[in-house]
């Protein structure tokens, strides 16, 4: 989507707000015992008290509000009996539309106590996605998000899920430009442009390179088997540079 109004940035700002409020909030009612069902209804309880619906549900008949993938799930987890425990590693990936307009935005925790290396792979999944939103700009090239990124990683021995890509959105979840790459991609030859909407959101992790179906339609696991983040944000691209749309306050 590219804007072409202030009403639509507010719109955008509005439905990027309520996403980062349910993330926050569940984010905050983590703690082990609590099951990922539980916790999914908090998510949609605070979507549905502020006028927006889930977009999984709302695109894809997804079988829950939210998706909520732990441990060895990387991402699309299904809200279900799974008991949370202390020391699990949590994503979760909250999107709605309200009005028309769509957000999209995520993070991963750690239920405490955490492991040293689980908290620097925490901190780190958020280095690298700030890294990408600041090569945003109008003008330039979607290629210099993924280099950015991906010399992040190899500098700190990370890897990145090769498969899961960043996209844009707005009047629909998942729109043009599609398979946003967040790793070097030499075919990568996209411009930025005044107004446009997209996502980033690389997958950050401590040896996966590839998300691989499991058992069921939608919840995705990393190969090879690794602690893997996943931190999300959505933008506008300025000629000032990056407006992220999905902020809680």
């Amino acid at each position: 989507m590219i804007i072409s109004s202030e009403d639509e940035l507010q719109a955008l700002k509005d439905i990027g707000r309520i996403c980062a409020l349910a993330l926050k909030t569940m984010g905050a009612a983590l703690e082990p015992g609590i099951t990922t069902r539980e916790l999914d209804l908090i998510g949609r309880k605070l979507l549905e008290d502020h006028g927006a619906q889930s977009a999984p549900e709302f695109c894809y008949q997804f079988p829950g509000a939210t998706c909520i993938s732990v441990n060895e799930e990387v991402a699309h987890g299904i809200p279900g009996d799974r008991v949370i425990a202390a020391g699990d590693l949590v994503n979760i990936d909250v999107s709605a539309v309200k009005a028309g307009f769509f957000g999209d935005t995520g993070a991963s925790f750690i239920v405490p106590p955490g492991t040293a290396r689980q908290e620097k792979l925490l901190r780190d999944g958020k280095r690298a996605l700030f890294l990408g939103i600041n090569q945003v700009k109008t003008g330039a090239p979607f290629a210099k998000i993924g280099t950015a990124i991906g010399s992040f990683a190899v500098k700190n021995r990370y890897t990145l899920i090769g498969n899961l890509a960043s996209h844009g959105i707005g009047r629909s979840l998942h729109e043009e430009p599609k398979e946003l790459s967040t790793w070097p991609d030499p075919d990568e030859t996209r411009i930025m442009e005044e107004g446009q909407v997209f996502t980033i959101e690389p997958f950050l992790s401590l040896g996966g390179e590839w998300a691989e179906d499991g058992d069921d339609p939608w919840t995705l696991y990393s190969d090879p088997k690794a602690p893997t983040v996943q931190f999300e944000h959505t933008v506008v691209a300025t000629k000032n540079g990056a407006i992220i749309l999905t902020l809680a306050d």
